[in-house]
């Protein structure tokens, strides 16, 4: 089996299991409990607490753990929306921004806010999926309370400009200081794509929430976390107990937790080297189809993307009939966000780019990870154009698809 859905998730590092093992069994305490055996399971989830800090550039206390990215996503926006509500301020009078390719778990929190009276802004993207740094800063208004920007979309890659809006934030909230606007302007980024492979520094970033997940980066499903600056106020969203500072209550998932910790201390010490084996294998895949395969479109920008993403448009060839063929080939891709991957739709992402409606329904992503080979491409580029090729003969004739015509 070649996989190449690692965006979806991906396998558990074997380093990482091992480090999990004990909180299984022997280790099995309560984290909340005060004897010898719970404040031996919290000991264990300070320490990870700890890693994640460090990968974060930032102290133990800002971190909040969740049971994943949508969580710790839904934790932001809400938290902080309604934060300011109990503050005195109505959600109409409040403006909020984020782009038109986030993943589902921030875009449908802003429909709601939307919904419910707030005003959202969606800022469109470039061809190659990236926000262009001037609608960021036209787009903030003196009522700008949140902005939510992607760090790297799921589908195509794409990095968005995040130490530049950073940069955009921090001078909004000085100009508000000198001018007595006592609203607050908080920034926030989804950095569950980007954190393998690049920075994730918040002091660079200069976000005030950032959030993460755990089996994204060779981790443990069921687990995430948010990075919480000081003094950025949130109502919590998952009450009835104590934990995580009122933010966040829950009995805390123990081995998933030392299993993200010790993940992000293998990314912060391998992500160079890893990301140089990826981009080879990325480009060897990119120009194999290129080659092998005609009227084939990339949307992976590669001078502006992880060395991850392969992400291909086959006019003519259904994806999800492509996506089908392959499996039983023994190659695991996608057509996009795994949490959509149930809709037929044409993906919002591809069409905020400009990609024609008809084109996007040949979509097909392929995302890289560390278990994947040279040979696997090989094989790749062996299967895949004879499976394209199989599906344009059968697809009707004289069909255009933007300027290609079948």
């Amino acid at each position: 089996m070649i996989y190449l859905d690692h965006s979806a998730t991906t396998s558990l590092d074997k380093r990482v299991f091992k480090k999990m093992q004990p909180y299984f069994s022997e280790k099995f305490g309560n984290a909340s409990s005060i004897h010898s055996r719970g404040m031996e399971a919290s000991q264990a989830v300070e320490e990870a607490r700890e890693q994640i800090a460090d990968f974060l550039n930032t102290s133990s206390e800002e971190i909040i753990f969740t049971s994943g990215a949508t969580e710790s996503d839904n934790l932001a926006i809400f938290g902080v929306a309604e934060q300011l509500q109990k503050d005195g301020h109505k959600l109409t009078d409040l403006h909020f921004i984020t782009t038109s390719v986030e993943h589902p778990a921030v875009e449908e929190p802003f429909l709601k806010l939307k919904d419910q009276g707030a005003q959202v802004t969606f800022l469109p993207v470039q061809s190659n999926g990236v926000v262009d740094i001037k609608e960021v800063k036209n787009a903030i208004k003196d009522n700008t309370v949140l902005i939510s920007m992607v760090y790297v979309n799921s589908e195509v890659g794409s990095k968005q400009p995040i130490e530049e809006v950073g940069k955009l934030v921090s001078a909004e909230k000085n100009k508000r200081q000198n001018e007595n606007n006592n609203l607050p302007l908080i920034f926030h980024s989804d950095a569950v794509q980007a954190a393998n492979f690049f920075t994730c520094d918040v002091e660079k970033l200069q976000v005030d929430l950032l959030s993460l997940s755990g089996h994204k980066i060779y981790g443990p499903k069921g687990v995430g976390a948010l990075y919480v600056r000081k003094g950025t106020k949130l109502i919590g969203q998952q009450i009835g107990g104590h934990q995580e500072n009122n933010l966040r209550s829950g009995t805390y998932n123990v081995p998933a937790i030392v299993g993200m910790g010790e993940a992000l201390t293998l990314v912060k010490k391998n992500q160079e080297e890893n990301n140089k084996y990826l981009r080879k294998l990325q480009k060897k895949l990119i120009t194999g189809i290129q080659k092998k395969i005609e009227d084939s479109f990339l949307n992976t920008d590669i001078e502006n993307s992880t060395p991850a993403h392969v992400h291909f448009a086959f006019p003519g060839a259904e994806g999800e009939a492509v996506l089908m063929e392959l499996d039983i080939e023994g190659i695991c891709v996608s057509t996009g966000s795994a949490c959509a991957s149930t809709s037929l739709k044409s993906s919002p992402t591809l069409l905020a780019m400009g990609v024609p409606k008809e084109i996007t329904h040949g979509a097909i992503r392929m995302t890289l990870g560390l278990d994947n080979t040279e040979d696997d491409v090989n094989k790749v580029l062996e299967i895949l154009p004879k499976v394209i090729a199989k599906y344009r003969a059968m697809s009707p004739k004289d069909i255009s698809y933007g300027d290609v015509t079948f």
